[in-house]
């Protein structure tokens, strides 16, 4: 099972597509199923390869993963437009700033002699083509400092006082320290199926106002659609549907992330997004 990587086969194959204009045969198939009525829409098998060239509208292909334990994916790739010519440089002589940034303060002056000698061996660079490739390829480390200067030599010799310790009028240098308030929010990650035990929860639902509320929830939404209780399986109430099936330990385990995550919400732990 190639869990994580589950799926990126497909989305490779189908890039690959797209870069040969050729949409590969289905391997392992001579006769699509009797059990898809074929006749119904406009999906095909692809039973030859078939070209598959760029025109006026952009190609797109669908591309879907379904595992074994319900987990579905899917997503849509687009290939990409046609190169556009390259705009000349433009130079108006305004100030332009290079933002370095780096774990420690030898760090910061040891990528400073790095683009130095950069400088020197690409001469043709131009004050705006570096300030926007450290701009938006560069990480935001704690130590940072940024040169400001309408040409290259002026940009210089900013650099070279950073490098060497010495303030210079074109040159800010300081520390971020991280506040609690800029930590990037949790992700919670919920375990999927397997880790299941007849009666999970059920503390959960006795003790927590917030957790049995969602519960509830979940139930009024899935019970409809299953045909059986989520609360008597949860329970372990005699005759109630049983762990053995995967169409019961899907719903079940959905039930619990969701009412977990509320229960962490109403004690301040808010997440930037539930997975599981």
């Amino acid at each position: 099972h190639t869990q994580a990587a589950a799926g990126v086969g497909g989305v490779i194959k189908m890039v690959m597509a797209l870069h040969n204009e050729i949409l590969p045969r289905t391997l392992h198939v001579e006769e699509p199923t009797p059990k898809v009525d074929w006749s119904a829409g406009t999906v095909r098998l692809l039973s030859d390869a078939r070209p598959w060239p760029r025109a006026e509208v952009p190609r797109r292909a669908a591309v879907s993963s379904f595992g074994a334990s319900g987990t579905n994916a899917h997503l849509i790739v687009e290939e990409a437009p046609g190169a556009l010519p390259e705009a000349e440089p433009r130079e108006d002589g305004s100030p332009r700033p290079w933002l370095l940034a780096a774990h420690s303060e030898a760090a910061l002056a040891d990528q400073v002699r790095k683009l130095l000698t950069h400088l020197d061996r690409e001469p043709g660079l131009t004050p705006a083509d570096i300030g926007w490739s450290l701009a938006t390829t560069r990480a935001d480390f704690g130590h940072r400092a940024v040169v400001v200067g309408a040409t290259t030599d002026v940009l210089r010799t900013g650099l070279e006082a950073l490098a060497a310790g010495l303030p210079a009028a074109n040159l800010v240098t300081g520390v971020v320290n991280p506040s609690r308030s800029s930590l990037t929010r949790p992700v919670l990650v919920f375990p999927g199926q397997g880790g299941q035990w007849v009666g999970m929860a059920v503390e959960l639902l006795e003790s927590s106002s917030v957790f049995a509320a969602r519960f509830a929830e979940c139930a009024a939404a899935l019970d409809p659609l299953t045909g059986w209780s989520l609360l008597d399986v949860v329970c372990g109430v005699e005759g109630a549907a049983g762990f053995d099936r995967v169409d019961v330990v899907q719903p079940v385990l959905f039930a619990v992330m969701v009412s977990l995550a509320a229960v962490w919400e109403s004690l301040g732990v808010v997440p930037a997004a539930v997975v599981g």
